[in-house]
């Protein structure tokens, strides 16, 4: 769109959970680079600022959440989470798409790019600290990142299929995977667990396991066996694995895009 009422600013409000003083700013947050002509402002400047006070928010957050790591296990979980497709999930999870400014070239488009959408959340974090303070902009960003922190450190623990599920499809599809419970089997002290994942509106072969996390990585396996094939879930490293599936075209078995 080209403008933003007052009543969906309002609902952009209530989503950020903050009322601006200045509403010039939430405005200036939310119009993008291709709106600019004619408009003459775009969230740019607020985006290179809003990326210095999410990077820092991040940085301490893990500092004192991680003590005695070292720097690099700090940097690759910072590097994971502050990323275009984590932020870009949570702007989507957020609907920040439905109060963009846009130009007609970007308005036509059936699904705004990642970049657009993480660039908007960090103009976001930028003008909750230009109109309240940084307190405002470090809860916002700590409420809709730490969940993503949380599991990027449980990942980092051990080679893990659901990460690799979970950063393939957010690459893809902006969209998160998830896991639903088929059926229990066995008495209570030795139950075992059948689950299956889902993408989208795709549902994959189910895995087995003596505990529900271990059913999940059995799951995502089966998950990502059909979306990447076999020869590539056996290269290492993990990144190795992304990078050589990113390169690949849509295959068969790979979930419908959302949208």
């Amino acid at each position: 769109m080209t403008s933003i009422s007052d009543e969906l600013l309002e609902e952009f409000e209530r989503k950020v959970g903050h009322r601006f003083t200045d509403r010039t700013l939430a405005r200036t947050a939310l119009t993008h680079s291709s709106a600019k002509g004619q408009l003459g402002v775009s969230n740019e400047r607020l985006e290179f600022l809003g990326d210095a006070i999410l990077g820092m928010v991040i940085t301490t957050h893990l500092f004192h959440k991680l003590p005695g790591q070292d720097e690099g296990r700090l940097t690759r979980v910072k590097s994971v989470v502050v990323s275009s497709d984590t932020l870009a999930v949570v702007a989507r999870d957020m609907a920040l798409h439905r109060f963009l400014i846009t130009g007609k070239g970007v308005a036509t488009r059936r699904q705004i790019p990642k970049s657009i959408l993480a660039n908007t959340f960090e103009a976001v974090v930028a003008a909750l600290y230009l109109d309240a303070d940084f307190d405002a902009a470090r809860d916002f960003v700590l409420e809709r990142l730490a969940p993503h922190v949380e599991q990027v450190i449980r990942n980092q623990h051990e080679r893990n299929y659901k990460s690799l599920l979970q950063q393939y499809i957010q690459k893809r599809y902006l969209v998160t995977p998830t896991y639903r419970v088929v059926s229990e089997r066995g008495p209570d002290h030795g139950k075992s667990f059948e689950i299956v994942a889902h993408v989208g509106d795709q549902e994959y072969p189910a895995g087995w396991g003596h505990s529900k996390k271990q059913a999940e990585q059995k799951a995502a396996e089966e998950a990502l066996r059909r979306i990447i094939g076999d020869e590539l879930l056996g290269t290492e490293p993990d990144e190795e694995i992304l990078r050589a599936a990113m390169a690949r075209p849509s295959g068969t078995g790979e979930p419908k895009a959302e949208g």
